[in-house]
């Protein structure tokens, strides 16, 4: 039942991500299909080139909070960062961090997609991305939400930042 629930794109993800740099709007929907890139096959790209087959990708985002680039204490943090649920539509390997690195805005201390010197503020040692909720239809047709807390090391980066 929750395979199908998969396949047909029936099942709500929501995530946490910090992305590097002021995104412009405080929602939107970034829809660029995704491959498998010509240079690096561990990468899944949304802008370049692209090898195998290239599939939709759809995720809607929203801005949780900017944090203050003018603020910042030293010169890794003076693009400034904002806190985003990602909701994907779709699920492609990768497809947050593919997804906003596209748009100039990585995940932050994303080595794969945050290019050769990814931004990891307040001492973060991994990418700040964290699956927050899933939601879905039991066969009965009541409503289910699962939510996972903010793991310690991710609060304390957001604490931290001006």
């Amino acid at each position: 039942y929750l395979k199908s629930l998969f396949q047909n794109h029936t099942i709500q993800k929501t995530y946490l991500a910090l992305v590097v740099g002021n995104l412009r709007n405080d929602r939107g929907t970034i829809d660029l299909p995704i491959g498998r890139s010509k240079k690096t096959p561990l990468r899944r790209v949304a802008i370049g080139e692209k090898r195998g087959k290239i599939r939709e990708a759809v995720t809607e985002y929203q801005v949780i909070k900017r944090f203050n680039p003018l603020a910042g204490k030293n010169f890794e943090e003076a693009s400034g960062f904002t806190l985003v649920e990602a909701y994907p539509k779709t699920g492609r390997t990768h497809q947050i961090r593919s997804h906003f690195a596209a748009i100039s805005h990585p995940v932050v201390c994303d080595k794969l997609y945050g290019g050769k010197n990814p931004k990891c503020p307040a001492g973060l040692r991994r990418q700040f991305l964290h699956a927050s909720a899933i939601e879905f239809n039991l066969p009965g047709g009541s409503r289910l939400r699962l939510e996972a807390d903010l793991p310690e090391d991710l609060k304390k980066t957001l604490d931290m930042l001006p």
